[in-house]
């Protein structure tokens, strides 16, 4: 494996808790671990330093870093501005296929809130199909990057029966709103869903 490699590698052991905010990360174990020289390993811990997802600690070397409250506010204040305006830009260029889409995994949604595992899963799915019908690849990017400092954070928002179904019906606001071909209201519903989000996160903190 290369550098690229062992980074995705690291990337997908953060999301699923393997490694977790505040961990130390050797290089000499994750030499071990994936099976390679030390210099894979460097490279794909420079290149997680440089995403934000690995800090230096002094007396301790690379962690990986916690958010605090405030670096959690800022997140979801940035992803409320870019999510609204990728639902908004979804409500101008979303083909009818891709709004389809999103109105068939609303439907499937509600037949899952009781499974928290799946509904996280095809939550994620929900955000990335809604910020591809933007069809603004930089819009994407953006996103695309500030996922990663969400999965610093512990824990998810669907973690209770309540909340998982709103967010259900948050989205179902959301798509009804870009086949309507509504920007503003398609905008403030996005907006709306990620505040809700970032009340329940900051509650669990």
């Amino acid at each position: 494996m290369n550098g690229a490699e062992i980074y995705k590698r690291l990337v997908e052991a953060i999301e699923d808790r393997t490694l977790k905010p505040g961990d130390r990360l050797r290089e000499a174990e994750l030499a071990e671990s994936y099976g390679v020289s030390r210099t894979p390993i460097r490279e794909g811990l420079k290149r997680l330093e440089a995403q934000g997802l690995a800090v230096h600690e002094p007396n301790r070397g690379m962690v990986i870093p916690t958010l605090d409250h405030g670096q959690i506010s800022e997140v979801y204040y940035m992803r409320e501005v870019l999510e609204g305006t990728a639902a908004r830009l979804a409500a101008q260029h979303a083909s009818n296929a891709e709004i389809e889409i999103l109105q068939d995994l609303v439907e499937a949604d509600r037949k899952r809130v009781a499974d928290e595992d799946s509904l996280v899963r095809s939550n994620r799915e929900f955000h990335r199909r809604l910020c591809l019908a933007s069809h603004n690849r930089y819009l994407v990017d953006q996103i695309d990057h500030l996922r990663l400092s969400m999965i610093l954070m512990a824990g998810t928002t669907l973690d209770t029966p309540e909340r998982r179904e709103t967010a259900v019906e948050e989205h179902a606001a959301i798509v009804a709103a870009i086949a309507s071909r509504d920007l503003d209201a398609a905008e403030a519903a996005a907006r709306r869903h990620i505040e809700h989000a970032q009340k329940t996160r900051l509650k669990q903190n």
